[in-house]
């Protein structure tokens, strides 16, 4: 099996830290469950929902940056299912020194084949042109991701699709854990 992924809320749980960050710009003006939501909708959504100023979105972009990855983890299970996969390969927003940064610093960059990021220059999700460029590269079975925008080109391109901890979203498969893909995702 082939597997496009998501990077932040679908391989590493890092939506904690980054709400964490919005309430540190934000201060008062907002609470961290409605912070989390917006986020899981796309960041550019949160920057747009609460406001912010440049000056805030680049607060939060520097604060973001700046998260070490200790402070961040994999989610449960997860290094199970990425040995299991024929290729696993990787489409985030996130840059690729910070994702690499992760990725090395938690052990799990060896189980990817190639990962395209923002800095690879292609439109952001839910533009198809990315996951078109791994698929023809890689014939992708299935696309993992926490938020519609991670599903949507796969759905484009007749990718079958599994939402990761969001059952508000369109999905083939929907798992709250990777300790339950091999019963969920057939």
């Amino acid at each position: 099996m082939n597997i496009l992924w998501d990077f932040d809320g679908t391989l590493i749980d890092t939506y904690p830290r980054y709400t964490e960050c919005f309430k540190e710009v934000l201060q008062d003006k907002a609470d961290e469950h409605e912070i989390y939501q917006q986020l899981k909708i796309s960041f550019g959504h949160a920057i747009t929902y609460f406001r912010m100023t440049r000056e805030q979105e680049e607060e939060v972009r520097r604060l973001i940056d700046h998260i070490s990855p200790e402070e961040v983890n994999p989610f449960e299970g997860l290094e199970h299912v990425l040995q299991f996969a024929d290729t696993n390969v990787i489409m985030t927003h996130k840059d690729r020194k910070n994702l690499l940064r992760v990725l090395n610093y938690h052990g799990l960059a060896s189980y990817f084949t190639d990962v395209v990021t923002i800095d690879d220059g292609f439109p952001r999700k839910p533009d198809t042109s990315s996951y078109v460029y791994l698929h023809e590269k890689y014939l992708l079975d299935l696309a993992v991701g926490d938020r519609e925008i991670d599903l949507i080109p796969a759905k484009k391109l007749g990718i079958k699709t599994c939402s990761f901890q969001n059952q508000y979203i369109s999905a083939d498969f929907y798992l709250t854990s990777y300790t339950d893909f091999f019963e969920v995702v057939k």
